[in-house]
């Protein structure tokens, strides 16, 4: 595997396989990887014949300065992993070679941003799309592997990609899950082995909502994700709502497509999780 850290290299070694009629997919992270980003690793090894995955912890997406010392680094533990999941290239650029010459933009993110992650997080989605642009430009890939954990994320980026005119090709790619159906994260590693069982509540409450879609008044679903949810009451809930599939615009009522989306923020010691899914309309509550 080639370890590049001169964005002027990646984009030599983006063109050199193109000149050998491969695609470049890419897989773009922040470290400290876990079997969810080796799965997107292993989907776009599927698909091109050069797998490009970047390591690069984001200064422009924190808008807590602990939040950014705190977030786990472990790039030797990283490199091997790469290697076992089929990555070529990994792109591990420095902060001041990525942002040379670079003046933030201020996007229009279409509203997608006024709820869930944007109220709790500003400045969040502006500083991804920042990023996700610079590295789409240094990369060049042909598609880009971001997994669904982050749906609010995956759909601001699939809008920037549509109205801008990105080249790239975005493939959501499903959350990832240890047995126990806590969403795999980063973050994770920051838990303490009790932490860590109480994390499990939040996709126990999405889970419940799951169960009860559109076969409840949508409120009386939410209101059953909550309880649950009290069963931990060391979980500090940010906030936990169902939202239109493709816009994830807050529903008070059931849309009339037959799917929406639960998606759940909170607390656990140390640090903030979330998590989603999405929730299906029974056959025998079609209408």
């Amino acid at each position: 595997m080639e370890f590049i850290e001169d964005p002027t290299r990646m984009s030599e070694s983006s063109a050199a396989a193109r000149k050998t009629g491969r695609t470049v997919g890419f897989v773009p992270t922040m470290g400290a990887l876990h079997e969810g980003h080796l799965d997107l690793v292993r989907r776009a090894r599927a698909e091109h014949g050069q797998v490009v995955c970047s390591i690069f912890v984001n200064p422009l997406q924190f808008n807590n300065a602990s939040d950014l010392a705190n977030y786990p680094r472990q790039l030797d533990r990283d490199i091997p992993l790469l290697e076992g999941a089929g990555c070529d290239v990994l792109f591990a650029p420095r902060k001041d070679a990525l942002f040379k010459d670079f003046v933030p933009t201020q996007y229009d993110l279409g509203g997608l941003d006024a709820h869930w992650e944007g109220p709790s997080r500003p400045g969040h989605f502006q500083g991804v799309v920042n990023v996700v642009e610079r590295l789409f430009f240094h990369v060049r890939p042909d598609a880009a592997y971001f997994g669904e954990k982050d749906r609010q994320q995956v759909t601001i980026i699939r809008h920037m990609a549509r109205t801008l005119h990105w080249p790239e090709r975005i493939i959501p790619c499903p959350t990832v899950r240890a047995s126990d159906g806590l969403a795999l994260s980063s973050r994770n590693q920051r838990l303490n082995e009790r932490e860590r069982a109480m994390a499990t509540v939040l996709y126990k409450a999405l889970g419940r909502a799951a169960e009860l879609a559109f076969l409840q008044p949508l409120p009386a679903v939410l209101a059953a994700a909550k309880d649950i949810l009290a069963t931990e009451p060391e979980v500090v809930l940010d906030h936990i709502g169902i939202a239109h599939p493709d816009d994830l615009r807050p529903l008070v009522d059931w849309p009339e497509t037959d799917t929406a989306v639960a998606l759940i923020a909170a607390q656990v010691g140390p640090v903030r999780l979330i998590d989603n899914i999405t929730l299906h309309r029974p056959a025998k509550a079609d209408r």
